[in-house]
C-alpha cells in the first residue's frame, strides 16, 4: 500500500505541473492574473510534499492529521472548481478530486491506525 500511497503524492505533484502550464498557455499575456493560478499550484505542491513526507513517517501522527486536513482541503479547491465551471466531471477538476480523497484516505488511515496501535499498547483494547 506504500507503493499506491506514494504514487497518489506524486500525482498530486503532476496535477500542479499541469496546473502551472495550463495557467501559464491560458494567461500568458496577463502576468497579474497568472498569480492566483500558480498559488493554486504551489499548495497543490505543498499537499504533496506533507502526504509524501507522512508516507515515510508512518509514526508521526501529527503530521498525517495535517496531510489529512491539506488533503480534505484541496478536495474543496477541486469540488469549488467544479462548481465554478459547472461540470463536477470536468477532467480537470476530477483529477484533483481523485487524488484528493485517496490521499486524505491513507491520511487519516494513518493517524488513527498510530492512535489504536497506542490505545493497544497501552492496554486500553482486549
Amino acid at each position: 500500500m506504500k507503493i499506491v500511497d506514494r504514487a497518489f503524492g506524486w500525482l498530486l505533484v503532476l496535477g500542479g505541473v499541469l496546473h502551472s502550464a495550463g495557467a501559464f498557455v491560458a494567461l500568458k499575456g496577463t502576468p497579474a492574473a497568472l498569480v492566483w493560478p500558480l498559488a493554486g499550484s504551489v499548495a497543490a505542491f505543498l499537499v504533496a510534499a506533507l502526504n509524501l513526507m507522512r508516507v515515510d513517517r508512518p509514526r508521526d501522527r501529527t503530521l498525517a492529521w495535517v496531510s489529512a486536513g491539506g488533503s480534505i482541503a484541496w478536495l474543496a479547491v477541486a469540488l469549488g472548481f467544479g462548481a465554478s465551471v459547472g461540470n463536477f466531471l470536468d477532467p480537470r477538476g476530477l483529477y484533483h478530486v481523485i487524488v484528493a480523497v485517496v490521499l486524505a484516505g491513507f491520511s487519516i488511515r494513518t493517524a488513527v491506525a498510530r492512535g489504536v496501535a497506542e490505545a493497544s499498547s497501552a492496554g486500553l483494547f482486549i
